[in-house]
């Protein structure tokens, strides 16, 4: 997962002439130039910080800067715990699988969409099964058609190396 991280301006970086000003015990001291907000933080020994710089005019708070970062990330962290995190699942098969270990493998395979993971299916090949990649592909062509009411084809069929690949998304 990729984080942005989002500019925040305190103090002496915020560029604006005017801003709206919440004071430090969360009270709004109105609508003031960015000398006069600054000079309420020095007395108050806090920062002065823009938290909503697409308003108009822009929110300033008067908070510790350390404070604020802290309960920033806190609230990160509290944002990430309540995310589900699917899981990818991989399904090996090789060329020669026999119908009743085909039929367990699509069983498990929607199980898993199911649980609203991601399944990766790998068919191997092994020595001179390469020399015929066309019973691979059935294999795995077959595969697609018995889980379509059940999953989206992600990441379409490839060979790479030895390596038939797919990835498969529950609908």
């Amino acid at each position: 997962m990729v984080t942005i991280k989002k500019y925040i301006r305190i103090n002496e970086r915020i560029r604006v002439p005017e801003v709206r000003v919440i004071g430090p015990e969360g009270g709004q001291l109105g609508v003031m130039t960015v000398q006069k907000a600054m000079e309420i933080a020095n007395q108050n020994e806090l920062d002065l910080i823009e938290v909503a710089p697409s308003a108009s005019p822009p929110v300033c708070r008067i908070i510790d800067y350390s404070k604020f970062k802290y309960d920033q990330e806190k609230k990160e962290r509290e944002a990430k715990k309540h995310q589900k995190q699917g899981k990818l699942k991989e399904i090996r098969l090789k060329p020669n699988i026999d119908d009743h270990d085909y039929q367990t493998k699509l069983k498990q395979t929607i199980t898993f969409l199911s649980r609203r993971d991601k399944v990766k299916v790998s068919l191997f090949f092994r020595g001179r099964q390469m020399e015929h990649l066309d019973l691979g592909r059935k294999i795995i062509d077959r595969f697609v058609t018995d889980t379509q009411h059940n999953a989206q084809l992600e990441k379409n069929p490839s060979l790479e190396g030895r390596v038939i690949s797919l990835v498969l998304s529950p609908k």
